[in-house]
């Protein structure tokens, strides 16, 4: 039985073009872009050279991009980087299904700092409606932060809407795109926002490796201090080879966009199939405003977890949800969020495509998880 990988959502695996373009830095030019000597300058010169192509990418100038370890801390570093370094306030307002680096972040800042954290409503969607946003912000609003577009439920969120609404107030606004700068457009210019964070295992390059995008006007406190890298923005010894690779994914995500009307195709026939012949099943999330290899259901009347695990045994590798919160037994903050009930919550399961996932595969597909969920049901879920 062909073993299918439906869980991009939680990472990628390292694309050729990136891994050799990595080589060098791995092998022969080892230097450290701050050593003064032939090995030091061509790591500098590679990393100034992938900066000004990430740039390009996220429409912003090559001075405003941070390298970071990940989403992870470009999500930290946006949140309290930007919170602390404001003269604005302390009150931040945040989505309600934002990944947990966001909603940590906040945490942190309300528990330490004293700042106010206004969670905004969804709808059923998961869509925050821009006139709610309107509604909260005050003149001692330091920050927005709204996900591009949601890793369990797949919505993509009006950001271009959100950010008119903060840049009428005056109030920065950042955006997680960690998992949408593979499918969509995340440029600050191209989104309208003052920050954007990225992620280079969610593109096809290695983990370890992201980037945050902020606007130069922003004062940025930094989280890291020590050799004052990254304009001191984020100390530590740049990550050479990992640099290289993100600009690789990014540049290849942009060249391949066209391409994902196709995978649209397939998604939506993964979805109508599954609706069509698994009693009971729903989709969590935006069918309009959704990333195009994404596809979530719930299956009441079952458990995620073993869906999961009888697909797996059928040759579909996929998620339960958030690959960040595997491991817990509480419902989905997010499905929460979306008004589903915790007991249904618990039966969800997300189909995250690849690139290279063909339509006539989606019946066979489709095949394994009705009898998946069959099993599961008659096993008492």
């Amino acid at each position: 039985m062909e073993r299918l990988y439906l869980d991009t959502a939680a990472t990628t695996p390292v694309r050729r073009e990136v891994l050799e373009a990595m080589w060098p830095y791995l092998t022969a030019d080892f230097g450290n872009p701050s050593s003064h000597h032939e090995l030091g300058e061509r790591a500098a010169d590679a990393v100034q050279a992938a900066r000004a192509a990430i740039a390009e990418q996220l429409g912003c100038r090559p001075a405003e991009v941070v390298f970071t370890s990940g989403g992870t801390e470009s999500d930290n570093l946006a949140i309290k980087g930007i919170a602390l370094g404001s003269p604005r306030g302390r009150h931040l307002v945040i989505g309600p299904i934002e990944h947990e680096a966001i909603v940590e972040s906040a945490d942190y800042l309300r528990r330490l700092h004293g700042f106010e954290v206004t969670v905004l409503p969804v709808d059923g969607d998961g869509l925050v409606a821009p006139g709610e946003l309107a509604a909260v912000l005050r003149p001692d609003t330091t920050l927005v932060s709204i996900q591009h577009a949601n890793n369990e439920i797949g919505t993509v969120q009006p950001i271009r809407e959100l950010a008119a609404v903060a840049r009428a107030a005056g109030v920065p606004i950042h955006t997680d795109a960690v998992q949408s700068a593979d499918a969509l457009e995340v440029g600050l210019a191209a989104l309208g926002v003052d920050a954007v964070s990225i992620a280079g295992h969610k593109l096809g390059a290695p983990k370890g490796i992201g980037a945050l995008a902020v606007r130069g006007a922003l004062p940025i406190e930094p989280l890291l201090h020590g050799g004052g890298q990254e304009r001191g923005r984020r100390s530590g010894t740049e990550n050479v080879a990992g640099v290289v690779g993100l600009a690789t994914a990014l540049g290849l995500a942009a060249a391949e966009r066209r391409a994902h009307a196709e995978l649209a195709r397939v998604r939506d026939a993964l979805i109508d199939g599954v609706l069509s012949r698994v009693p009971g099943a729903f989709v969590t999330g935006s069918r309009e405003h959704r990333l195009p290899n994404h596809a979530s259901f719930c299956f009441p009347g079952t458990s995620g977890e073993a869906v999961l695990l009888e697909l797996e045994r059928r040759g579909l590798v996929v998620s339960s949800g958030s690959a960040c919160a595997a491991g817990s037994d509480e419902p989905s903050a997010v499905l929460l969020a979306l008004g589903i009930a915790p007991a249904v919550a618990q039966t969800a399961v997300r189909f995250t495509l690849p690139h290279d996932v063909a339509l006539d595969a989606v019946p066979a597909i489709v095949d394994r998880v009705v009898a998946a969920v069959a099993t599961v049901s008659a096993l008492g879920g």
